[in-house]
Formats: structure tokens, C-alpha cells, sequence
């Protein structure tokens, strides 16, 4: 359910918050002042708000709970299950500011348990809750076309649509809390195999001593066409890596699956074995490098000839 309508018995959003001025949050918070809304923003570092606040004309709060005060809408995008957790809860987080019937939206890639215990908690607050994490990495965050995926009520989801849309190419509906992640975890899975897959194709086409940017503009028109073989495939060959979707917050993301995996009984056998794979990565000090690096394992441990 992609196509939506605000909510008729609810104002349009037109005050926000936004927790968490990462390289995600940054300039998604910077898509909601562009459009007009009115933006107040947190980040653990004040002085990184107070930059937005002046780059943007939105104000600086010294807590999420000063942010979420007289915010319609409260968006969040931080690290991890904690962070949200952090952000979220206790006497200074947002729901301790947030108005009765108010949303929180958060964008957090975090585990399906904390979407289903944050959605708990906001409604014993009087308050919603939607997990929404993206996919689009940096550049869709730039760009204002990330994809989002939604787990929530379907009237709160409506309510916050049109705002999400500011920074959202494609925002959807999966299903109630937790459906978000869940999707994005699917996401995730996707992309580990397909990364290992292209990985092991351009290693193996240098090792057959072929042109391999020819190559992948020849089969790049077939079958075997993907995003990443479009926007990775030639810094592959190049050897860069230093630049995209860290493979420590990848490692976070493959954590999340194989143990909701396990959960629900589903096998994840090649994404079992990529974890690993980035695992190598780590060991051999690629920690930050994006997650096409995959292929940067394969030369780094090629015995020689």
C-alpha cells in the first residue's frame, strides 16, 4: 500500500522532530526543512545539531525529550536496539515529551523485538509507533529516494506517509510492528548473496583475464543486471572501498536476520556464510569499508600461484 492519504480527522504534519544526525539522519532532517516543515532536532553530540539548526534553520534540543515537545511527528534514526531504547525511553526520551496520539516513526535498522516492545511502550504512553527502516544508503538519504519500509497501524502509517515521503522515493506498508524490519531484513539477506555473487564473478573473470568493466556492461543488459552490479561493480574491480554501507552495520544487519531466523524457523545458509565472510573482512581490518569489499577478502586470501 504504497499510494496513501493523511488521515482526514488528523492536521496535516507541519512540526516534526528528528533524533539522530548520522550519515542517514543528517540530510534526511535536512529533506523536512527544505519542504517547509517546521524541524527541531537531537543528536548525542550538540554540537552537530547546532550545525544542522544553523545550516537549516530548524532549532537544537538538548535531549529527545525537549526535541518530541509540541512535535507532531517524532522521526528517529540511530545505531542500534540500544540507541533506540536510549533515545526513546526514561524520563529525558521522546516519549516522555510527546503529545497524547502523537507518532513516533523510527528508521533505526534494528531487530523486530524492539519495534514489537517499543510499539508496546508507546501505546501504554497514548502513542504510536512505526518501524521504518530504509534502504538507499547514503546517496538515497542525499538524494531524497530512499525506500521505506513500514510496520504499524494503518492510521498512523497515513498520518506520517506524506512527511516520509519528503525523503522517501517508495513509502510502504508491510504490515503491523516489527513488519519494517522484517522486510528489511529480507532486504539484507538480498544483498549478501548478491554481493558474494558478484564478488566471486569479477574475481573469477580477472583471474580468466578478461576486460572485466566490458564485461559487466555486456551481461549488465541481461540476467544477471542488480543494483549492485550498476553502483558497485566497477569501484570493485578499482579495489575502492573506503565509502557506502560499512560492513560493521552490515554485520549488525546479518546479526538481526539469523537470529530472527532461528525464531521462526527459516534456513539461512549462504547468509550464514557471508556473515562469516564479513567476519574475515573485519579480521583483516576492512571494518569500515563498504560492503562491497567481499571481493577484497577473495584477493586478500588468494594463495599464490
Amino acid at each position: 500500500m504504497s499510494d496513501v492519504t493523511p488521515s482526514s480527522s488528523r492536521a496535516p504534519v507541519t512540526r516534526v522532530a528528528f533524533l539522530g544526525l548520522g550519515v542517514m539522519g543528517y540530510p534526511m532532517a535536512g529533506h523536512l526543512a527544505k519542504a517547509g516543515l517546521q524541524v527541531t532536532v537531537y543528536n548525542r553530540t550538540f554540537s552537530k545539531a547546532e550545525r544542522w539548526a544553523s545550516e537549516h534553520g530548524g532549532r537544537a534540543a538538548r535531549t529527545p525529550r525537549e526535541a518530541a515537545d509540541g512535535a507532531q511527528v517524532v522521526m528517529c534514526c540511530v545505531g542500534n536496539d540500544d540507541d533506540l531504547r536510549s533515545v526513546a525511553l526514561g524520563d529525558e526520551g521522546a516519549f516522555a515529551g510527546m503529545a497524547t496520539d502523537t507518532v513516533f516513526v523510527d528508521h533505526t535498522t534494528a531487530s523486530a523485538n524492539v519495534a514489537r516492545e517499543l510499539s508496546k511502550a508507546a501505546a501504554e504512553h497514548g502513542l504510536h509507533f512505526v518501524d521504518a527502516p530504509v534502504s538507499g544508503g547514503e546517496a538515497g538519504a542525499k538524494n531524497g529516494k530512499l525506500t521505506i519500509m513500514c510496520g504499524g497501524e494503518a492510521a498512523a502509517f497515513e498520518h506520517v506517509a506524506p512527511a516520509l515521503q519528503h525523503y522517501g522515493a517508495a513509502v510502504t506498508l508491510i504490515g503491523p510492528a516489527g513488519a519494517g524490519q522484517l522486510a528489511k531484513m529480507v532486504n539484507q539477506i538480498c544483498i549478501a548473496g548478491l554481493v558474494q555473487g558478484l564478488s566471486e564473478a569479477i574475481n573469477f573473470g580477472e583471474h580468466a583475464g578478461l576486460d572485466m568493466p566490458l564485461v559487466l556492461d555486456v551481461i549488465g543488459k541481461g540476467a544477471a543486471a542488480s543494483w549492485q552490479m550498476d553502483n558497485r561493480g566497477r569501484t570493485m574491480i578499482e579495489d575502492r572501498f573506503d565509502f557506502g554501507f560499512a560492513v560493521d552495520w552490515m554485520r549488525k544487519d546479518l546479526g538481526f536476520c539469523i537470529d530472527e531466523a532461528k525464531r521462526n524457523g527459516a534456513a539461512l545458509p549462504v547468509t550464514a556464510l557471508v556473515d562469516q565472510f564479513y567476519a574475515d573482512v573485519q579480521a583483516l581490518g576492512g571494518s569500515r569499508f563498504d560492503t562491497s569489499s567481499l571481493i577484497w577478502r577473495l584477493r586478500k586470501l588468494a594463495k599464490p600461484a
